[in-house]
């Protein structure tokens, strides 16, 4: 699910080509205002039909930086990570936040950033819900929806470690930027993970204040509520389902959430990966979501029931 403050433990060593290229590769900034608030993201890739990546919570845009462009590649495909309201660069909402209200940011920033008349979103951990609730919506104006490893239930690892004052308290300042990131950590956290991976999204985890340096996120991004199994309706849109083996959605809650999403969704698992899948698979990831898109791109989508 996303990121919080507390010690990480990796050495770096040196990134692969791979990673070195696909952050070498400048992403095009963009804002939309959505009900008053900026929403930011970054796009790679021509305009044209597109995806649109939505983080975890308490993360950000960021942290596709070294999957978006491999995905917008080699098709030639509009590729556009986002910052939702209350994480990363984008501003904060005065009262609360909710999927719903997401859903809708999800929408303004795929017409605003030109991916298509209809683009394909895909959700990672609380993003995933976002996604859902997207195709639930506005699936007329989707191609499809991807959920990457979000459990369904009725509250989520970043809410309960929250709750119990675990991490996504109040935004602790740090005198320096050094100190931030050695306090960064995964939520929920795991074994498995590239360090390099680590170290870039850490970097980009972090705003100047008064004062030092705190977290891109709004510890009100909490209080929403989950989304749980009586949430789920067929969408209007395809709609596919990943999980990670030792992630947080076992194989009877993808079962069951295929159950309920309608005939037709594939339930995709990645080998070995945990929760945090671009950070210990990533490319496995870009390549399970390259055949899924290729797939949906010389197909029909199956009736629903």
């Amino acid at each position: 699910m996303s990121a919080a403050a507390s010690a990480t433990t990796t050495s770096l060593g040196d990134p692969p080509a791979w990673f070195k290229d696909a952050l070498a590769v400048e992403a095009e900034p963009g804002e939309v205002d959505v009900d008053g608030v900026t929403v930011r993201y970054r796009s790679w890739g021509p305009p044209g039909d597109g995806l649109v990546l939505i983080h975890g919570g308490a993360a950000h845009a960021r942290w596709w930086d070294h999957i978006g462009p491999l995905l917008a590649r080699p098709e030639g495909r509009r590729v556009v990570a986002m910052d939702l309201s209350g994480h990363g660069d984008s501003g904060s909402r005065s009262e609360s936040y909710s999927l719903t209200g997401w859903a809708d940011e999800v929408m303004a920033v795929a017409e605003a950033s030109g991916t298509g008349p209809l683009p394909t979103v895909i959700g990672h951990s609380m993003g995933g819900m976002v996604a859902l609730t997207a195709a639930q919506r506005h699936g007329e104006r989707l191609a499809g929806a991807v959920v990457v490893d979000t459990p369904v239930r009725e509250q989520t690892p970043e809410e309960t470690a929250a709750r119990d004052q675990r991490a996504f308290g109040p935004l602790r300042v740090y005198p320096t930027r050094e100190e931030a990131i050695a306090r960064f950590r995964l939520v929920p956290d795991q074994e498995a993970q590239l360090p390099y991976v680590v170290a870039h999204i850490a970097e980009h985890s972090l705003r100047e204040v008064e004062g030092g340096w705190s977290w891109k996120f709004h510890p009100a991004v909490f209080a929403r509520s989950a989304m749980v199994p009586a949430d789920l309706a067929v969408p209007g849109c395809r709609v596919a389902l990943f999980r990670a083996e030792h992630g947080l959605v076992p194989a009877d809650m993808g079962e069951m959430i295929v159950d309920r999403l309608g005939n037709g969704v594939p339930l995709i698992e990645i080998p070995t990966a945990a929760h945090h899948v671009m950070v210990d698979h990533p490319l496995a990831l870009v390549t399970g979501l390259r055949a899924l898109l290729a797939d949906w791109r010389h197909s029909r989508a199956h009736r629903r029931a």
